[in-house]
């Protein structure tokens, strides 16, 4: 059989053909097995086959680059890297022979690794890897505290709370440390310091919401003899007259009666409202109650170009929004104080509640801001750079919302500083700053 004659200069192109040569028989390949679908399984056994030998080869080409270099120069696996390895051999089952040859160590290393694999601390030769978005134990210790001194509180409302404050964190995250019983090390509960002390508070619309309520002043209204009821006035309970932003949920009238008020009482506390504010609202929402729809209330409200409006109740958006303060205020400050008998007691009780509310309590339907800073205009406080307590958190990834710049380095701890006003445990204004 005659040979056929080879190309001249043909040993030049050699290497480029057997690289010509392995894409081709690779891009074949892949063709026939396109065309054999009714042999996936094989096609994919085959595929995995070809794909372990290229690691291998690619694995092999890396290991001996290593191990033509002297023990004492190569590279230092950090102690992530280390305790990884062990558990790779423990999972494989090698020996200290196969996982010596495989990582290009001395047995006699990976023997020393064993031995000192329970070393704490940063200095340990053997770690485990810590996820980068696990905040320390401090701000566990600081979640914590934040709901046994203020158990109203909830996980929305803290998370609000840190924000508003300059540390983002999921309302889900604040829910899970909550449900966390493992307690929490001494050393890190020592890095928080909680101070107390008083501050002053300042109270500051096209629509506004009015609505009554009866605030009691001792226990409830029922007694056990007949006719089983108390009188709705005073010494029993006070009458409060609230007047609501629409927009903002601002306070922007308290006023405290003894007794039901009466269309013309209504009026006046309406004109203080007015006074405080600077103007007459376009707009005002109430219940069908005889104050609010007597012929004087009507005249009045015409008189200084006010539309007055019945609203349907627990209907959204109509007069719900003033409900809903109301059982907030009773939630977080009546039911948690001693009601005075006083008038001017109680109005200053009142006036401090709703100072706190307006400008140091995030609103959920205001997306954390506060009364105030939606009325004035002002940059929400939440929006402000953070403080990042997580040390490897990358600078460019999101925290939770809202989404903010990092105040100052990755991995700071803080310092709480929890405020009453006047002294009102049930009043809190948390700060966060920066640990010297």
């Amino acid at each position: 059989m005659a040979s056929a004659p080879l190309p001249r200069g043909w040993k030049n192109h050699i290497k480029s053909s057997l690289l010509h040569a392995i894409s081709l028989a690779t891009a074949a390949l892949t063709v026939a097995r396109s065309r054999s679908a009714n042999d996936r399984l094989r096609a994919e056994l085959e595929r995995a086959t070809n794909e372990i030998a290229l690691l291998q080869e690619e694995l092999e080409i890396k290991d001996s680059r290593w191990s033509r270099l002297a023990p004492r120069k190569r590279p230092h696996y950090t102690p992530i890297q280390r305790m990884r390895v062990l558990q790779l051999k423990a999972a494989r089952g090698w020996s200290y022979e196969q996982a010596a040859a495989v990582f290009v160590v001395d047995e006699q290393t990976l023997k020393s690794w064993l031995r000192r694999i329970d070393e704490e601390g940063e200095s340990g030769l053997v770690q485990l890897s810590e996820p980068v978005n696990r905040f320390p134990d401090f701000v566990r210790y600081l979640v914590r505290q934040l709901k046994a001194l203020c158990p109203t509180m909830g996980k929305v409302r803290i998370a609000q709370v840190l924000a508003r404050a300059g540390l983002h964190l999921g309302a889900t995250t604040v829910g899970r440390i909550l449900k966390e019983t493992e307690p929490i090390p001494e050393d890190m509960a020592c890095t928080i310091t909680i101070e107390t002390r008083s501050v002053k508070a300042r109270n500051p619309g096209e629509l506004w919401h009015v609505d009554l309520t009866a605030v009691p002043i001792g226990a409830g209204f029922w007694v056990p003899w007949l006719p089983h009821s108390l009188p709705q006035s005073w010494p029993f309970c006070w009458w409060v007259a609230v007047v609501v932003d629409h927009v903002s949920r601002a306070v922007v009238g308290l006023t405290i009666f003894r007794s039901p008020p009466t269309a013309i009482e209504m009026q006046a506390a309406i004109s203080e409202a007015i006074r405080g504010v600077g103007r007459p609202p376009k707009y005002i929402i109430t219940d069908q109650g005889s104050q609010f729809r007597s012929g004087s209330w009507r005249r009045y409200c015409r008189d200084r170009a006010i539309r007055p409006r019945f609203g349907a109740v627990g209907q959204h958006g109509s007069i719900a929004i003033v409900e809903r303060f109301i059982r907030a205020m009773k939630n977080e400050c009546t039911t948690r104080m001693l009601v005075p008998l006083n008038l001017a007691a109680m109005r200053y009780e009142l006036g401090l509640y709703a100072a706190w509310y307006n400008e140091h309590r995030p609103s959920q339907a205001l997306a954390g801001r506060t009364p105030r800073e939606v009325y004035d205009g002002l940059r929400p406080a939440n929006t402000k750079p953070r403080i990042e307590p997580r040390a490897d958190w990358p600078d460019n990834a999101s925290c939770a919302s809202p989404q903010t710049m990092i105040r100052c380095e990755c991995g700071a701890t803080v310092t709480v500083i929890i405020s009453y006003v006047e002294g009102r445990r049930h009043l809190p204004v948390v700060e966060l700053r920066e640990a010297a």
